[in-house]
């Protein structure tokens, strides 16, 4: 798998499908990897050049000291698109990824044809909020916060399943530094007014029983921009791309068809 140098940092990436094909950027949420869309891979069409990575402080990518900025993490992606020469892309961000998404296509709208926002918002929870997330990670790691993310995650149904254990495993493996960091990062961020000026293909994407981003909070950021799709997906909660691959990548697709970028 390769990596490269973005800015103070190694960044850890993958690419699959033809180099020549359209791009599909994926970035993921607060607390997971790249392995977070492999559940919904089988289910694209062929031909789409998909490239995801680990944003700084997770998966194998560098955890340098916290806090972050979100200005630094939308620089990390924007850094390594310019690296593979990526113009045009549909990117897909869910929670964390999803604001990372928001600030790139405002910043850098040339590197950006469309993009699905899932499970996420311009703004996510309160200053207050995250720095007692921070604070029990600092405590205990984020193992001590594990049973309440599981929670917010996932749906009830979901929360029976034998597959619960793969996920908190992911959430347990990554860096409390980088956890730490990130969380900062979305503590810092208010994209409502510069959201609300762009002017892409937008879909949203919601779970009916999402506990970190709530549908009506999903919904609200969608309706900022002019033209903007949403979906709701019954039945799942804040990873509906883990929950229901196959309809998650059905919306993606159709979306992608409809933009004529397969």
């Amino acid at each position: 798998m390769p990596f490269t140098k973005v800015n103070d940092i190694t960044l850890h990436y993958r690419e699959d499908g033809p180099a020549d094909g359209p791009a599909l950027v994926f970035s993921n949420s607060l607390g997971t990897d790249l392995r977070l869309w492999d559940p919904i891979l089988p289910h694209l069409p062929e031909g789409l050049r998909i490239i995801r990575y680990d944003k700084r402080g997770h998966g194998r990518s560098d955890a340098p000291p916290a806090p972050y900025s979100m200005g630094a993490l939308v620089h990390d992606v924007e850094t390594l698109l310019d690296h593979l020469a990526i113009r045009d892309c549909a990117f897909v961000g869910l929670s964390i990824g999803g604001m990372i998404a928001q600030g790139l296509a405002v910043k850098r709208p040339d590197l950006i044809r469309a993009l699905v926002l899932s499970n996420t918002a311009a703004k996510i929870g309160t200053k207050e909020l995250w720095q007692t997330r921070m604070d029990a990670v600092r405590a205990g790691g984020i193992s001590a916060i594990a049973d309440a993310v599981m929670e917010r995650w996932f749906s009830r149904d979901f929360l029976n399943s034998p597959e619960l254990n793969t996920w908190r495993g992911m959430l347990e493996s990554q860096s409390d530094e980088g956890y730490i960091g990130c969380c900062a990062a979305i503590a810092g961020t208010d994209f409502y007014t510069s959201t609300s000026g762009l002017r892409r293909p937008v879909l949203g994407i919601a779970g009916s029983e999402d506990g970190a981003t709530p549908p009506d909070l999903v919904r609200e950021t969608i309706d900022l921009v002019p033209g903007a799709e949403f979906q709701l997906m019954r039945r799942t909660g804040h990873l509906p791309c883990v929950e229901q691959p196959e309809a998650y990548a059905a919306h993606l697709t159709d979306f992608l068809q409809r933009l004529k970028h397969i």
